[in-house]
């Protein structure tokens, strides 16, 4: 099929099969369309706010402003205001006789909550408002309170002096169990980037209302300065913790050939202060295989940092998102996208892109997966490949062709257009299949859903970046940790 039908295409399945409408207007995507209107195909129905994190970005390209301002109130809306819940957003809803029923985990299988969905929705928010300048809508008082909900929620005092965000086993895309529990690295980037996003959006309202720490905190009984109040002392709170956040996952996620060498050579049970080997890492939890992974020029986040047991495995999502939200610095950057080029043969294969890599295999997958048959090697989120991931890659890498434009990019500009091909290929071939299956992705998924929304909207978007305006690969910048401290 020729390229301009393809687009169209998807285009048309998007908008007359995937968008729903709640209220009378459209909301947001299923994540997958139905093969026939009374089919019941577990939650894939309802409309996850993880999966309409690319339907969002792309109707933000296309300018359908007030889709995404319904999809970002219809969250609000959806808040909990439980007690023990208060603050998170609901993994997905969707309309049923005509009531929103939200999931935030109590009809999940395995009863897993999505941390990530939380986080997506600050994130998002302040992209619509930069991209649409709708800041009418940001200093809503529904929005703001809906801010301090948030950070309520993820600042605050805990048993450990580290900022990383502690979660359970399946808090994010890898849904299932697959010893992901603790300190997962996409969680700790969406926590990035959702801290910047809700101290810019923070400020926003106290631009529009020409407010100082002074005036704020001068008539605290009136209730307008009191949530001023708040919102200053959250915003000076919030940045003291990006700045720690950030330089925790560089000191300790950041590995390099160099970097693992040194950890190779650290002495073990160290007390006090300030020694070198902080979590007792011994040198026989680091794989032999990073050698050849990392040569002498690749650089990565790791997956996990926890007492003992780092996790080596390289997530793909964590580690575009960390370039994207300028987590690591633009060498890093380099650095990963070389490394991300140089295992190719692994990454992408025939089907980009791999969700992590390598997979839990034999003991390590009975023990740490419950023998979880849709998680086999290889399979759905245990090294499986996901289209929906090679937006975020070509969004990453031309942000930083666009800020390094003398660097040398012409290994990375045919490794994108490699495999663009591919997706045009494939992906209509095998009817915009979620996953695919194997070391080298060539079979469709066991349990793959046909027609999932991400996949198509994710082509839609890798089109738009290479084809249409590569310059929109700035949608998602969000503000710099030093434009926030100088505000």
């Amino acid at each position: 099929m020729k390229e301009e039908l393809l687009v169209q295409l998807a285009k048309s399945i998007l908008y007359e099969n995937a968008l729903v409408k709640i209220d009378g207007e459209f909301v947001g995507a299923v994540a997958s369309i139905p093969r026939n209107s009374h089919s019941q195909d577990l939650n894939y129905n309802e409309i996850f706010i993880r999966d309409n994190v690319p339907v969002m970005i792309y109707l933000l390209l296309e300018g359908k402003f007030e889709i995404v301002r319904h999809f970002l109130n219809t969250c609000l809306r959806l808040q909990s205001d439980q007690f023990h819940t208060r603050g998170i957003f609901p993994t997905s809803f969707v309309e049923t006789d005509g009531k929103l029923v939200a999931d935030y985990g109590q009809r999940a299988i395995g009863r897993v909550c999505s941390v990530d969905a939380s986080l997506w929705w600050v994130i998002l928010a302040y992209i619509y408002v930069k991209r649409s300048g709708d800041r009418a809508w940001a200093v809503t008082s529904e929005v703001q309170i809906g801010i301090q909900k948030l950070l309520n929620l993820v600042l605050h005092p805990s048993f450990r002096d580290a900022p990383t965000l502690f979660v359970p086993d399946g808090a994010f895309m890898i849904d299932r169990a697959l010893d992901v529990w603790g300190n997962p690295l996409e969680i700790q980037a969406l926590l990035y980037g959702a801290l910047l996003s809700a101290v810019g959006l923070i400020q926003i309202d106290l631009q529009e209302k020409g407010c100082d720490d002074e005036q704020a905190t001068a008539d605290l009984r009136n209730p307008e300065n009191a949530l001023m109040g708040q919102q200053i002392y959250r915003k000076s709170y919030a940045i003291a913790w990006l700045k720690k956040l950030r330089s925790y996952m560089l000191k300790h996620y950041w590995v390099n050939s160099k970097i693992v060498q040194t950890i190779r050579r650290r002495p073990t049970e160290q007390y006090g202060d300030r020694v070198a080997n902080e979590y007792n890492i011994q040198t026989e939890t680091i794989p032999h295989w990073l050698q050849e992974w990392l040569g002498d020029r690749g650089g990565y986040l790791i997956g996990n940092v926890r007492t003992g047991r780092p996790d080596f495995r390289f997530f793909t999502l964590g580690n575009c998102l960390s370039a994207t939200f300028d987590l690591i610095s633009p060498t890093q950057q380099r650095s990963l996208f070389h490394l991300m080029y140089q295992n190719r043969a692994d990454l992408f294969a025939q089907m980009p892109l791999r969700i992590c890599h390598p997979p839990l295999e034999s003991e390590d997958w009975r023990k740490k997966t419950g023998y979880d048959r849709k998680n086999l090697p290889w399979c759905y989120h245990n090294a499986g490949h996901w289209p929906c991931l090679f937006w975020f890659f070509v969004m990453a890498t031309l942000r930083d062709k666009q800020r390094q434009p003398l660097v040398d990019n012409v290994a990375i500009d045919l490794l994108l257009q490699d495999n663009y091909e591919i997706l045009l290929k494939r992906l209509p071939q095998e009817n915009w299949a979620e996953y695919f299956d194997g070391p080298s992705g060539v079979w469709v998924g066991q349990q793959a859903r046909l027609y999932q929304t991400w996949t198509i909207v994710s082509f839609l978007l890798t089109h738009h970046l290479l084809k249409v305006n590569p310059a929109d690969a700035n949608i998602m910048d969000l503000p710099s940790l030093k434009e926030l401290e100088n505000a």
